[in-house]
């Protein structure tokens, strides 16, 4: 069974913000994948969903501990090193421009605050991630992201524009195939498909 994460914060007030595009892109891959409707599961902590990739069979999992503590939720889903290369964790991801895409394997948490929790609670770095790009970039694609540590946070906890609103449906989409990818054929063919 394979475990895909979708990072965030859970209530009204985070809908839409770029902080909860992994929220987003796994409600939308539910949808497309006709996975089934979201219920809050009381152990874990979470909203789940449950469905199939052709054969392969998937949990959604979207934690509503709060970002930093995203952990408490896929520790009890993730209790072995074995157990994690089924794992793939969703997120959002400040050193990317808007809309790109990587998938990546056995990192650190590069600064995130919920993947460093994930981290910490399955004890092992070594599972698959897609990361989606949620900053602003030059016309060139230098990406222009916010200094300090107080701006950072008001930018990922800020709702997307309207403009990058348009944009999302076309990056949940690729989001969203990259994961099937991953799930259907490992995460070695999505690397080399999407990175």
């Amino acid at each position: 069974m394979h475990v895909i994460v979708g990072l965030g914060n859970p209530g009204g007030e985070y809908n839409g913000t770029r902080h909860n595009t992994g929220r987003m892109a796994l409600d939308y891959f539910r949808k497309k994948h006709d996975f089934s409707d979201w219920r809050h599961d009381k152990k874990l902590n979470a909203e789940v969903s449950e469905g199939k990739v052709g054969k392969e069979k998937a949990s959604l999992v979207c934690p509503d501990t709060f970002m930093n503590n995203s952990g408490r939720t896929v520790g009890q889903l993730v209790k072995s090193k074995k157990a994690a290369e089924s794992l793939l964790v969703v997120y959002d991801d400040l050193d990317l421009p808007l809309g790109a895409l990587k998938i990546s394997f056995g990192r650190s948490s590069g600064g995130h605050n919920g993947l460093e929790s994930v981290i910490r609670a399955v004890k092992t770095k070594d599972f698959p991630r897609v990361r989606i790009g949620v900053s602003p970039a030059t016309p060139s694609g230098k990406i222009k992201k916010p200094g300090g540590e107080k701006a950072v946070l008001q930018f990922l906890l800020g709702a997307f524009t309207k403009k990058e609103r348009e944009a999302l449906p076309v990056i949940f989409k690729k989001a969203g195939e990259a994961i099937a990818l991953t799930i259907s054929d490992g995460y070695p063919a999505a690397m080399n498909k999407y990175n």
